[in-house]
């Protein structure tokens, strides 16, 4: 590990930064649209366009890539990142900000492929393993460390839009000015995704369901905190608090599901995060219970991601691994783009609680579906190593994890 960090620490840095520029204006956005008093239909838009943002970034990316090399298209998307950051406290208009969703999104769906391929041509066949664990892990505490940044000035003003603006240019600096040339960027083969539904029905269902959850984990977390009442303290520890559950319990998830039949585990944890779900829809749960659901939800949400991977992987030979993940992170893309919008739409039939009902329902349709297909389809005779994937990973991490535990 420390031979991968002597080596890499521009890029690891270069990420932390991003993410937490990008983590700042992911939750800032919710609060400051309930004070500039739009609807939670209107913040729920506008949290859906940076997943269609997204989602379109990952299609054309590598395109740009090819044309015109990686520290252009870096530097560009960057450039449009910083300055978008800045506009949003000057116009305070729920379809701009939409616009703008989509654009930085886009850029950010650049940036993460450049960085990701940037990495795995870094490093050896030796180290790859570890340098793309370093690099989840460094995704996740950019997230955590963006929620304290929270509190450093009001909601209200200026300042905290210019600190990730300031954060995700700072960023750049390690990464444009490491000596780590950039690399040249391969295209992966597509599978159709009749194909794909075909290899595993289970994979790109729960693929569709678990986009849903986690934009709405991701985007929704800060509406739910402002209805609910919350400061922005408490909403950025509990923001906080899911992130912190996805870093500690992906790799004991992990672990377990190389050992047992991976449906059963996706049902259990389904279940659990279901039953977690609706207990504070049921309930007035004091703070430090809604705490423990956050947990549970982050550290649940992630692992399931990775797990609905490795299971579909069970099926493939190692040539088809990258051209499947690709697929399925399109799905889990495209059901994030509704995710926030149908979330917002129960909040607002039922109030705050609609955020943990709406996750709920996701859960309980994943692990009743599960069950279903374990009565259809027996498990495959052997199963692959379990790879550590978030889903903020692009296509490019995934392929270099893949081939990495496929080696």
């Amino acid at each position: 590990m420390l031979t991968v960090l002597s080596t890499s620490w521009p890029l690891l840095l270069g990420i932390m930064l991003l993410m937490v520029g990008n983590g700042i204006q992911g939750s800032l956005l919710g609060i400051r649209g309930s004070i500039e008093g739009f609807t939670t239909f209107e913040i729920s838009i506008v949290m859906s366009a940076y997943f269609a943002g997204f989602l379109f970034g990952s299609r054309m990316a590598p395109a740009m890539i090819r044309k015109v090399g990686h520290v252009r298209v870096f530097a560009a998307l960057g450039s449009v990142i910083s300055a978008v950051l800045v506009v949003y406290p000057v116009a305070p208009d729920w379809i701009v900000w939409s616009l703008l969703r989509v654009l930085i999104g886009f850029c950010f769906s650049g940036i993460y492929i450049t960085t990701e391929s940037w990495l795995n041509n870094a490093a050896t066949n030796e180290t790859r393993g570890q340098a793309l664990s370093a690099y989840m892990i460094v995704q996740m505490v950019g997230i955590i460390a963006s929620q304290a940044l929270l509190n450093v000035a009001e909601p209200s003003g200026f300042v905290l839009f210019v600190i990730p603006s300031v954060l995700v240019s700072l960023a750049f600096l390690p990464l444009l000015l490491a000596p780590t040339p950039a690399p040249t960027f391969e295209s992966t083969a597509a599978l159709s995704f009749r194909a794909l539904f075909r290899i595993s029905p289970l994979g790109c269902a729960g693929m569709l369901l678990t986009g849903g959850v986690f934009s709405a984990m991701f985007g929704m977390a800060s509406v739910w905190g402002a209805m609910k009442g919350l400061s922005v303290r408490d909403i950025s520890v509990f923001i906080g608090a899911i992130y912190l559950g996805g870093l500690v319990l992906q790799y004991p998830i992990g672990w377990l599901s190389d050992r047992m039949d991976r449906r059963k585990l996706i049902t259990a944890l389904c279940g659990i995060c279901a039953v977690a779900m609706l207990v504070p829809v049921a309930f007035d749960l004091p703070f430090s219970l809604l705490l423990v659901a956050a947990v549970l939800l982050g550290g649940i949400t992630n692992p399931v991601y990775a797990l609905l991977i490795a299971y579909t992987n069970d099926f493939l030979g190692k040539d088809d691994m990258a051209a499947a993940s690709a697929g399925m992170i399109f799905l889990n893309g495209f059901g994030a783009i509704f995710g926030p919008v149908v979330t917002g739409w129960v909040m607002g039939l039922v109030g705050p609680s609609g955020f943990f009902l709406f996750i709920a329902v996701l859960y309980i349709a994943l692990a009743g579906y599960a069950l279903w297909r374990m009565s259809r389809r027996s498990a495959p005779a052997g199963t692959g190593h379990f790879a550590n994937l978030v889903p903020t990973a692009s296509p490019v991490a995934a392929s270099a994890v893949l081939d990495t535990k496929a080696r």
